[in-house]
């Protein structure tokens, strides 16, 4: 098992592409170690400098009011590259999160996520896609599949959904790290298996008894007027 600093992560933003001046209004994070959630969290609401689109709004109803007198990303990505450094980030959809936390990491001078985890984040959507091909594999249909309550998902939230992602992916890779040792126990117990087994006798017939066996076909075939399957057939071959 793993004990490296998992990092679910998730995030709010203005509108859809961070390359047409798009920015990050809301980070959540949730720490998973040895594959259990603990109580380190990171939770944040920015100001994005900018008008959010109202699409957007109607997803996370996150407004312009509300954001005007929050934070700006320069002054919280001190904290945030602290939090995130050196983990195993989890995001769904990790190529929208990346991106724009990437640009905003990039505005302020500092590494990407990558050079800060020195590693990609795993993606649960690619994950789920593998497990579910053709299926909808939104947060909210992987919480249906996985039986992860997901009733208080009113609006899109970041530190929520960072929550929720945390159960999920927990249930869609219980198992995987003994898959090694399942292996490992099965061809234990297959060996297991043979040595129980009971030594087998092999019997052969004796000339007399197959001299009556002949007989007994004779009759038959007697009986029948020469219709006798048993003779017609030939004798197996060996191994087969």
């Amino acid at each position: 098992m793993s004990t490296r600093r998992q990092v679910v992560l998730d995030t709010e933003t203005t509108g859809l592409d961070w390359r047409t001046g798009d920015r990050v209004i809301e980070i959540g994070c949730v720490v998973m170690q040895g594959r259990q959630v603990t109580s380190e969290r990171y939770h944040v609401y920015l100001n994005p400098e900018r008008v959010i689109d109202p699409g957007a709004v109607a997803i996370h109803g996150l407004t312009d009011e509300f954001l005007s007198d929050k934070p700006k990303f320069r002054d919280v990505a001190g904290e945030f590259v602290e939090f995130v450094r050196d983990a195993q980030l989890i995001i769904h959809n990790a190529s929208f999160d990346v991106g724009f936390l990437n640009n905003e990491l990039t505005k302020v001078g500092l590494p990407s996520l990558l050079e800060l985890c020195g590693c990609e984040a795993i993606d649960t959507l690619k994950e789920a896609r593998n497990m579910r091909p053709g299926r909808k594999n939104s947060l909210d249909a992987l919480c249906n599949e996985f039986g992860v309550d997901n009733s208080n998902r009113q609006w899109h939230g970041a530190l929520l959904d960072a929550e929720l992602l945390a159960e999920v992916y927990l249930a869609m890779t219980r198992g995987q790290n003994s898959l090694a040792m399942d292996f490992t126990g099965t061809r234990h117990r297959d060996q297991a298996s043979r040595a129980a087994r009971p030594s087998v006798r092999l019997l052969k017939a004796t000339p007399e008894e197959l001299a009556d066996h002949q007989r007994v076909l004779a009759e038959v075939a007697k009986e029948s007027k020469g219709k006798c399957l048993w003779q017609t057939l030939e004798p197996a071959t060996e191994g087969h």
